[in-house]
């Protein structure tokens, strides 16, 4: 594996940071990695359920994460254990990076989430109050407006179509 792209096959350990502080660290098998787009696939983190009142994640879970190193996003499809399509859980980011000599991908969280169901009859932004909690346009203006900038554009493709051409 080089340090500008991982093989697909490897193993490689996603670590998302949010507020300067490592949030979650798990494992993931790569998909393809065309040295913009990283593709991974991991089993949900989690040992107990998650339920967001719109969607739970559980053990059994499948995710296929979609990561950019010139975009300010990660999508993740989310799967359940017989292949279901339960929806799509995009997190805005800062651009991915493989670290750790090539044996990571840190991801920066920056609060904005936004959620479309399966069907797409669902598209819900998400943690807006975190976001101007977090201080982001105060400290990083320019990244705050990136980050609003990258949920408006997932909630046109996720409402208006595209979102899946996103992913191929």
């Amino acid at each position: 594996m080089s340090a500008n792209s991982a093989e697909p096959g490897a193993k490689l350990e996603i670590v998302l940071v949010k507020g300067g502080r490592t949030k979650i660290r798990y494992e993931s098998v790569v998909l393809s990695d065309d040295g913009t787009r990283v593709v991974v696939r991991a089993d949900w983190a989690g040992s107990d359920v998650r339920d967001f009142g719109f969607v739970r994640f559980e053990p059994g879970d499948v995710f296929t994460e979609y990561y950019w190193r010139d975009r300010w996003y990660a999508v993740k499809e989310v799967r359940d254990g017989q292949g279901r399509l339960k929806g799509w859980y995009c997190d805005v980011t800062r651009p991915a990076v493989l670290a750790g000599s090539g044996a990571e991908l840190v991801v920066e969280d920056l609060d904005l989430d936004l959620w479309r169901s399966a069907d797409g009859s669902a598209v819900l932004r998400l943690d807006e109050d975190e976001f101007a909690d977090s201080g982001l346009s105060r400290t990083d203006p320019e990244a705050a407006t990136a980050a609003e900038r990258a949920l408006d554009e997932l909630e046109l493709l996720a409402k208006q179509g595209g979102f899946e051409d996103l992913l191929t």
